[in-house]
């Protein structure tokens, strides 16, 4: 009977059991936090592609009251056209260098206008600024008055053409970020010198 409680080093003690219990903890802990960080991380990089996604759906520019139209000597036709571009609330700011405006209709092809010094069939331009600075970036607050010679773009037409009375247009301001602001206008049925459109 004393045999059976002989001493034997087949057993598993409290200490080897201590040894065991600590090195699964660890395991355990260095998973955990290996894991945690990858969620982490992909949780910053989703939200990254979020607002970078946000941004380039969403136009930063926006129209600020009415599109102006003034008439040629004749009152024949429209001349030039001016609108007041702004920032969308949150828009981040808008360098006009870099924006391209395109102008059409159904008898104009789509016709791309740079910045420029003075409004031709070729460049738009930037006739007043207000509350900011004199640089080309549209700003928060500030507020750009944009002039288009949209006769000498018609003029410079394949076939040049004019927009007359009841003639509709298109202008696509084209920021480079974010997406296309498109206005739609067409000229009223009797032209006159200074003309609101709608």
């Amino acid at each position: 009977m004393w045999k059976m409680f002989s001493k034997d080093e087949k057993g598993f003690t409290g200490l080897e059991a201590a040894i065991v219990l600590v090195a699964f903890v660890v395991v355990a802990a260095v998973f955990s936090y290996v894991m945690l960080g990858a969620g982490f991380y992909t949780t910053q990089k989703s939200q990254e592609v979020v607002h970078t996604g946000v941004q380039q759906a969403s136009s930063s520019v926006e129209l600020s009251g009415d599109v102006v139209a003034k008439s040629d000597d004749g009152n024949t036709e429209i001349d030039t056209v001016t609108l007041f571009l702004q920032l969308t609330s949150g828009g981040s700011p808008v360098d006009m260098a870099k924006t391209l405006i395109v102008v059409s209709a159904p008898d104009i092809e789509p016709s791309e206008l740079k910045l420029g010094a003075v409004a031709d069939g070729d460049e738009f331009a930037i006739a007043a600024r207000y509350n900011g600075n004199t640089d080309d970036l549209i700003d928060r607050f500030e507020k750009f008055q944009i002039t288009i010679d949209l006769d000498q773009v018609a003029a410079d037409a394949a076939t040049p053409t004019s927009v007359g009375a009841n003639s509709e247009f298109q202008l696509e301001i084209k920021p480079p970020q974010g997406a296309t602001y498109t206005i739609h206008r067409t000229a009223p049925a009797a032209i006159s010198d200074i003309m609101t459109l709608v």
